[in-house]
């Protein structure tokens, strides 16, 4: 039941008939020797530290440690509450769901590297949206995280996952693939529509660069992770109106590594480029590291 890549796993899910979730699951059961139950009560635990972060984060906001971010998720909930959003309920949601997960992160919280801490906003904040909107079941969330983790090992085994090899395209643009991914198929998608959104929501963030301001992730990884949810929805939308992905999710994940190792050091978590080299953020530095 195992797989190397995404032709091989669509191959799987014809032959089985089977969706990419179900897919995975019995990958755990199979190539690892996990019992069912196992791996889902433990994909539940990790379900329920995202729906937590999620809520702690809108219920109460904290500085983070660096003080760079802490309340603009609490601040972004209450501007929809307030019937303020221009970006409707489901992404407006998933944004500042997203933003909080951060929050959470960056002041010592709890939260699910999905795949980093860096992009751990995404598919909590996606996830939980969804599930507020569409009324989906916890069982249904939790099937769709395998789903989320077939995309993620396609990524780290044919890629990476690592800001400091790749950028931040192989953080928040890998979280948001496998977001997209789940997303479609939660919502009908067949498994080819489900990798075309990935392979989409990958080329809509290929070359961004990882800039941590202070080495902190903070800003602006918070601002990219709403972009990243932003985007997975986006993606979903585009595959499930019939809209194909032009270039296969294997070729776009070649290319994106490829174009990742070949970014300058200075734009690859070192924050010593990019956004993170500007004056104001040098001067931001400074003070931190003097308190």
């Amino acid at each position: 039941m195992d797989f190397r890549s995404g032709n091989e796993l669509l191959k799987l899910c014809k032959e089985q008939g089977l969706p990419i979730s179900e897919i995975m699951l019995r990958r755990e059961e199979e190539e690892l020797g996990v019992k069912r139950e196992d791996a889902m009560a433990r994909m539940t635990h990790s379900w329920q530290i995202m729906k937590r972060a999620v809520r702690k984060a809108i219920e109460e906001p904290v500085k983070s440690m660096g003080g760079l971010i802490g309340g603009e998720a609490s601040r972004m909930n209450a501007r929809r509450l307030e019937g303020h959003s221009i970006c409707g309920t489901v992404t407006s949601k998933a944004i500042a769901y997203a933003m909080g997960v951060l929050e959470v992160n960056a002041s010592m919280g709890l939260i699910v590297a999905a795949p980093t801490a860096g992009s751990s906003g995404i598919i909590p904040g996606v996830f939980t949206a969804l599930q507020e909107e569409f009324g989906f079941s916890d069982e249904q969330m939790v099937q769709a995280l395998f789903h989320t983790a077939a995309v993620g090992y396609l990524i780290m085994r044919n890629a990476t996952v690592a800001g400091a090899q790749g950028g931040c395209q192989a953080e928040v643009g890998s979280s948001a693939a496998m977001a997209a991914s789940a997303v479609s198929e939660l919502m009908g998608g067949s498994p080819e529509q489900c990798l075309g959104a990935a392979s989409i929501a990958i080329t809509n963030l290929m070359g961004l660069v990882c800039d941590p301001i202070a080495g902190l992730v903070e800003a602006p990884c918070q601002n990219r992770n709403a972009v990243g949810a932003a985007n997975a929805l986006v993606c979903a939308e585009i595959v499930l109106s019939g809209t194909r992905s032009v270039v296969p999710f294997d070729e776009i994940l070649e290319a994106s590594y490829r174009v990742g190792l070949r970014m300058p050091m200075e734009l690859r978590e070192t924050a010593l480029g990019g956004a993170a080299a500007t004056p104001t953020a040098c001067e931001l530095c400074k003070g931190i590291l003097k308190d």
